[in-house]
């Protein structure tokens, strides 16, 4: 049983929850997932079972698409709507589309971003999260991120009566990311608050939410044997590697972690998907000082 469950997390559980699960479920301990996810936040979780977990970081690396809502005219110490209520405004005037869009284009490209308190980014051996609940604010440098395209999904909702104005956005962004903390830097360049009033993961590791599956499609498989119909294979999780199809020969040589030379792809891409008997095997590395593929990562049954 090796391969990646697209999972569709539901809100109000956390990633770890859904492990715990599957555990059962699949009667396995060799299983994890690929990145937390709030759990406020639903959407698209894989979860790597078997061989498949020695691919958790490269599906964890890959980017991710978000869709959700920023809501102006109030901020939480969480930046979403799980914390507590900490600064309002009213929203007299609310923006317009082409306003909204030339903001979200601020927020596009190459930005450093300031990890949120309430995160487990780890400074002095503690996570963010344990000073936040105890009152305390700590320093936290900048980090790069790469926000690919950030765009409204539809027209905001401009709420009269409670004077806020409700945001609806499509974010592809690199891994590291904190869209929350995205909703709240857009208000901050308004000199506004705000805070991201829901989001929904829509992409990651190659996986698009028309793919997933929940818990109980899971459960239901697994008690009747169709479990395989909803695993899939390595060769599609690893699909945006080129593959090279390998012979009795070289077969032999992956099989015991020997280096194959570089004619196997002229082209020399840094990593390539070797596949025997319609079976992705192995990734190797190329080796630019040694000019040759050496192994990356394994899939061998006693690896």
């Amino acid at each position: 049983m090796d391969g990646v469950i697209a999972l569709y997390k539901e809100r109000g559980m956390t990633s770890h929850d859904c492990i715990s699960r599957l555990r059962k479920i699949l009667h396995t301990k060799k299983i994890g997932h690929t990145g937390t996810l709030d759990p406020n936040v639903d959407g698209v979780l894989p979860i790597c079972i078997g061989q498949a977990t020695k691919i958790s970081e490269l599906l964890m690396g890959s980017g991710k698409v978000y869709r959700g809502s920023i809501t102006l005219g109030m901020a939480y110490d969480t930046e979403d709507l799980d914390g507590h209520l900490i600064a309002t405004k009213a929203i007299e005037r609310p923006l317009s589309s082409e306003q909204i869009d030339g903001l979200l284009q601020k927020l596009t490209g190459h930005i450093m971003q300031v990890p949120p308190m309430y995160s487990a980014v780890k400074i002095n051996g503690h996570k963010l999260y344990e000073y936040a609940r105890r009152g305390e604010v700590i320093h936290r440098e900048p980090r790069p991120i790469f926000i690919q395209s950030f765009k409204q999904t539809k027209v905001s909702s401009f709420d009269e009566k409670k004077q806020t104005q409700t945001i609806f956005f499509e974010v592809a962004c690199s891994k590291g990311t904190y869209v929350r903390t995205l909703a709240v830097d857009f208000g901050k360049l308004i000199n506004t608050p705000s805070v991201m009033s829901s989001l929904t993961r829509i992409k990651s590791g190659g996986f698009d939410i028309s793919q997933c599956v929940t818990l109980e499609q899971v459960d239901k498989a697994a008690g009747s044997d169709t479990l395989s119909d909803i695993i899939e294979p390595l060769s599609t999780a690893l699909s945006d590697y080129p593959a090279y199809q390998l012979d009795d020969s070289r077969w032999k040589i992956i099989s015991n972690g020997g280096f194959l030379d570089q004619s196997i792809l002229p082209d020399r891409e840094p990593i390539v998907r070797l596949v025997y008997q319609g079976e992705t095997k192995a990734l190797y590395q190329f080796d630019e000082p040694k000019k040759v593929y050496r192994p990356f990562k394994m899939f061998l049954k006693n690896n």
